[in-house]
């Protein structure tokens, strides 16, 4: 089994910053794509950037520019620092890892208000 353990969401006013935190642990042999998703309300869940074993990230195009996925080299552990966050970044936040099929973290808060 697989299991992401995430932390670090929470309120933020507009133009803040907030860094989430992801480890991948359990029957994990060797390094995997991972990825941040996340959900707003009444939406569906969208990706918002990933990034390979090998370093190599792509990202939504709504946060270019304002959001970084890094990865500790070596382990299955990621991040993904947000600046100037906005108020429509607001949702709950997945971890990701994919390993022959997805496995899910149990998702954070985001939440961007004034």
């Amino acid at each position: 089994q697989v299991q992401l353990v995430e932390s670090g969401g929470g309120l933020v006013q507009p133009g803040g910053s907030l860094t989430l935190s992801c480890a991948a642990s359990g029957s994990i042999f060797g390094i995997y794509p991972m990825g941040w998703y996340r959900q707003a309300p009444g939406k569906q869940r969208e990706l918002v950037a990933r990034i390979t074993g090998l370093g190599n990230t792509n990202y939504a195009d709504s946060v270019k520019g304002r959001f970084t996925i890094s990865r500790t080299n070596g382990k299955n552990t990621v991040y993904l620092q947000m600046n100037s966050l906005k108020l429509e970044d607001t949702a709950v936040y997945y971890c990701n890892v994919e390993i022959r099929r997805d496995y899910w973290g149990q998702g954070t808060q985001v939440t961007v208000s004034a």
